[in-house]
């Protein structure tokens, strides 16, 4: 009889036991690798930004009309899931810029004028410098819609439409600087509407691009400096995919197949100089695997 409650009294300790094993197993956290996850990105002396028109990926990259732009599409990093935001071109440039398209959804100049975060007032919060270069511009700070006889578009120049970017950010192609030690830290190159192929050709827009950019990409190379070249919107014809490749000593020679937007081309841009973030930048992630 004792030795049966003996049994049964060590058969209860084993399941009590059990029990409380199991349960402290339910009840312990889940461990998590919190450690901080390093974004290296290189600090860079100056960035530009040349914006073409209405061009999806496929119809560029490999194209005969476009050798120069091919050539650097080698010679850095090739963003072959890089897409646009929406259409048509007016709130892409709004969005690389600012990270937002201000609630403008077409070409019209915007009944207002907008006073948000963006690209050029971050930079100059941190004391650094913007410039936006417009191809046929007439004059600086110009506030028109166009220049009639000149392809100049006022829907391409997005700095045009804030109250805290300063006139003289807006400056016109022919004041790009020759001696590129006076860039400012990020500025953008917007050629005119024959020669970002919204007008022209490919074979013209590249030619364009050869003459008037590769004298800095070769600077660029040996003075650590950096060229972005982007579309603002595809033709329709590939879900909005467009081409886009950064050429610097500072990137690698490859294509890059994660997907990421202007959003991500902004932040990125923001963190490289550590600014503040714009509209949706500040929820998307910079892009990092593209740096040596």
């Amino acid at each position: 009889m004792f030795r049966q409650w003996g049994l049964l009294f060590l058969l209860l300790v084993f399941l009590l036991s059990a029990c409380t094993i199991n349960q402290t197993k339910k009840q312990a956290p889940v461990k998590k690798n919190t450690a901080a996850v390093s974004v290296k990105l290189p600090k860079i002396d100056h960035i530009v930004i040349v914006v073409e028109e209405n061009h999806s990926q496929k119809a560029i990259q490999g194209n005969q009309s476009a050798p120069y732009i091919n050539s650097l599409m080698k010679l850095g990093t090739n963003l072959t899931n890089y897409y646009a935001i929406e259409h048509p071109s007016q709130p892409n440039y709004l969005d690389l810029f600012s990270g937002s398209n201000q609630g403008v959804t077409n070409d019209s100049v915007p009944n207002t004028k907008f006073s948000t975060r963006n690209l050029a007032s971050e930079l100059l919060e941190k004391k650094q410098s913007f410039v936006g270069y417009s191809e046929d511009l007439p004059s600086v700070g110009f506030n028109g819609e166009s220049t009639g006889s000149g392809g100049y578009a006022r829907k391409h120049n997005p700095w045009v439409n804030f109250t805290n970017v300063p006139n003289q950010a807006n400056q016109p192609l022919v004041n790009f600087p020759t001696d590129f030690n006076q860039l400012p830290t990020v500025s953008f190159v917007i050629p005119n509407l024959r020669h970002d192929m919204h007008d022209g050709t490919v074979m013209e827009a590249d030619q364009w691009l050869k003459d008037h950019i590769d004298p800095y990409v070769q600077w660029a190379q040996t003075h650590n400096s950096l060229l972005i070249v982007t579309w603002d919107e595809d033709d329709f014809s590939q879900e909005n995919k467009i081409p886009t490749f950064v050429v610097g000593p500072m990137v690698k020679k490859e294509e890059f197949t994660e997907k990421v937007n202007h959003f991500n081309l902004l932040r990125t841009i923001e963190d490289i100089y550590g600014l503040s973030h714009a509209g949706k930048s500040e929820s998307v992630k910079p892009i990092i695997g593209i740096w040596r």
